[in-house]
């Protein structure tokens, strides 16, 4: 198998085939992310994606595979299908095609569009929200606001396919921790995703969010405020049935919960760490990763 560059997959693909279909973003501006700032975006050539494919049969049976790099739904649509369709062709062991996508990627399907990929086993789609607000989203450089997240999600959950949303802990910084925190509550009940990760921020040399903290414009909230961030996304939101997990490598308390029907048993253990305030309660700051 060739892989071109830095490859990222979410942690729920960890035994998914990985085929690059993109290299890259096609946005590649969010201040806080430095994932393929090593590679120019570019679709890669159906060749290319078929030789992948052919030389992972000799892997054995399949069941998962992960179309890589960051944004691949941003494919056309006719040749994201030929792409489907090729998976289904020379693996047919696959059960399930999880992909990136960013809202923009989204609204350029329509929900015809979806459910043809959804009828060629895409069955979850992941999408980086961060923050619900809306100050935030423009700093960020998110590339969609507030209303275009909502859309896209709900067109995912229209379309009949898993949806897995991630929100980023700590991105407002000090100043706007209680903000960013309550106003990603109101989206993410407004989007009402299947699977929500929260991810705790952590700095990345050469990106502009770490040059705004290096010249002190942005002050990371520390560990218990983080934690407090996360209760009140939990306690503000509301869903019909989601699994919400913080337990990245990134977060200091781990956290997984099906809401809304563990969401008082999680809000008093959450509750108990905020009122200890002990590290020892907290995953040892050299055991956090990207």
């Amino acid at each position: 198998m060739r892989y071109i560059g830095s490859v990222y997959r979410p942690p729920s693909e960890a035994h998914s085939l990985i085929i690059q279909t993109t290299l890259g973003c096609s946005h590649s501006k969010c201040t806080f992310c430095g994932s393929y700032r090593d590679k120019k975006f570019k679709i890669r050539s159906m060749k290319d994606i078929r030789k992948d494919l052919e030389d992972a049969r000799y892997m054995g049976p399949v069941e998962r595979v992960f179309l890589a790099d960051g944004d691949a739904l941003c494919i056309p649509q006719k040749r994201l299908v030929e792409i489907f369709e090729t998976v289904n062709d020379l693996i047919p062991s696959v059960q399930r095609i999880g992909i990136y996508a960013n809202a923009r990627g989204i609204l350029r399907k329509s929900v015809e569009d979806l459910q043809k990929l959804k009828s060629l086993k895409l069955g979850i789609l992941y999408l980086g929200v961060e923050t619900g607000d809306e100050i935030l989203l423009e700093k960020i450089c998110k590339g969609a606001s507030y209303d275009q997240l909502v859309q896209a999600g709900r067109r995912v959950k229209q379309a009949g396919i898993e949806l897995s949303v991630t929100v980023l802990l700590g991105i407002g910084g000090v100043e706007a921790s209680e903000r960013h925190a309550r106003e990603t509550a109101r989206i993410l009940t407004d989007i009402d995703p299947d699977y929500v990760g929260a991810l705790s921020i952590m700095l990345v040399p050469g990106t502009p969010l770490h040059k705004d903290y290096v010249e002190g414009r942005f002050r990371i909230p520390d560990p218990f405020e983080l934690i407090n961030e996360l209760r009140i996304m939990i306690a503000e939101s509301s869903f019909t049935n989601c699994t919400f997990r913080s337990n990245h490598a990134s977060n200091y308390l781990p956290v997984k919960a099906t809401l809304p029907q563990d969401k008082k048993e999680i809000l008093s253990a959450i509750d108990h760490v905020l009122r200890a305030r002990d590290q020892r309660n907290l995953r040892p700051e050299f055991m956090r990763a990207l």
